[in-house]
């Protein structure tokens, strides 16, 4: 099972990232590999809340649909693919750190990545993503220095 961990120290604190980050609309801000994504539903986010959306990894498109399946606010937020070819994890845990807060980001998928690329370039896969999730937590950082909620 390919595994993809990254973490950097964002300046604001957890409340404030961890809302920016379980808003689905806000997905595609900050994440290069994702085109479009949304909420699935209205309320707020939470328990069983599901989030769709399109990603385009190394030239190949997939749509996708997860469930929030732990909801820790301002510390933990875990969703899992329900639909799509991709099974996948995606782990968001926050904690405070340097004045700001560190976010970490894990994904957890099937190795072959479902058949999309084959098991033999799961090492590949993993050294993109790494390096993608890397830029993205940058974009988020910068995203949130530049647009800080009120």
């Amino acid at each position: 099972m390919p595994v993809v961990e990254e973490s950097a120290v964002i300046a604001r604190p957890p409340q404030e990232v961890f809302d920016f980050l379980s808003k689905f609309d806000n997905t595609a801000a900050y994440d290069s590999s994702v085109t479009a994504s949304e909420q699935v539903g209205d309320g707020p986010v939470g328990m069983g809340t599901r989030g769709r959306g399109t990603s385009k990894i190394m030239g190949r498109r997939f749509d996708w649909t997860v469930e929030v399946v732990e909801f820790d606010p301002p510390w933990r937020m875990v969703s899992r693919s329900v639909e799509g070819k991709l099974n996948f994890t995606v782990t968001f845990t926050l904690e405070p750190a340097d004045g700001g807060t560190r976010v970490t980001q894990r994904i957890d998928a099937d190795s072959g990545l479902g058949g999309i690329f084959g098991k033999m370039a799961d090492p590949l896969v993993e050294r993109a993503q790494g390096r993608t999730v890397r830029a993205n937590l940058e974009t988020l950082a910068e995203w949130l220095a530049e647009h800080p909620q009120t």
